[in-house]
């Protein structure tokens, strides 16, 4: 099974709004969070996170994501979904300068670096990304205070080790998984690549 394998389970959250796509209603995303054997890492690509990401939380989302494109209200966000025991996370897309976040560096579990455009899987890795990914892990410093950078859209075998070099330290990998012969196996090979040094 992939969670034996796995750290977290990243569950994609689209309204087909924010994004051109949709996934999981309310009902569907609590059943599979009460469900998952792992911890479950909710990726908001909603419009109105205020509203949806404290609801992911009181779900039992282990670390709730949403986009700082979609939010009006960061710090209410913040303190709802801390204040109901979740990590927060808040994503970025590729066009989002990393320096909109310098208000929160010191108040959010995670950073979320896109690198591919939300609302898709299957997508090529963006390696221009990368850049940005060099920037928020020199802004970050040494992952030392349990702050996540994640990296999202492309983790691939063939990518995810230049994402790791580049100062990720979390990855999402979607398609190069569950397109995998051996799922679990693809999962550990992709830990292998991302921690040698």
């Amino acid at each position: 099974r992939i969670a034996d394998a796995s750290d977290l389970i990243h569950l994609d959250i689209m309204d087909n709004i924010f994004v051109p796509n949709f996934t999981f209603d309310f009902d569907k995303a609590a059943k599979i969070i009460e469900n998952c054997p792992i911890p479950v890492d909710s990726h908001l690509m909603v419009i109105e996170p205020e509203k949806a990401a404290p609801r992911f939380a009181e779900m039992g989302s282990a670390s709730v994501t949403y986009h700082y494109e979609a939010a009006i209200n960061h710090r209410q966000i913040i303190e709802d979904v801390h204040g109901l025991g979740s990590r927060v996370g808040i994503a970025l897309k590729p066009g989002t300068a990393f320096s909109v976040l310098d208000d929160y560096i010191g108040l959010i579990d995670m950073v979320l670096i896109m690198t591919v455009e939300p609302g898709f899987g299957g997508q090529s890795f963006m390696s221009e990304m990368l850049e940005k990914v060099r920037q928020a892990r020199k802004r970050l410093g040494v992952n030392d205070r349990g702050v996540w950078l994640q990296v999202d859209g492309g983790i691939s075998p063939s990518t995810i080790e230049v994402a790791a070099e580049a100062g990720a330290d979390t990855f999402v990998a979607g398609s190069a998984v569950y397109k995998a012969e051996n799922p679990a196996k693809m999962v550990t090979l992709l830990r292998e690549l991302a921690t040698q040094k």
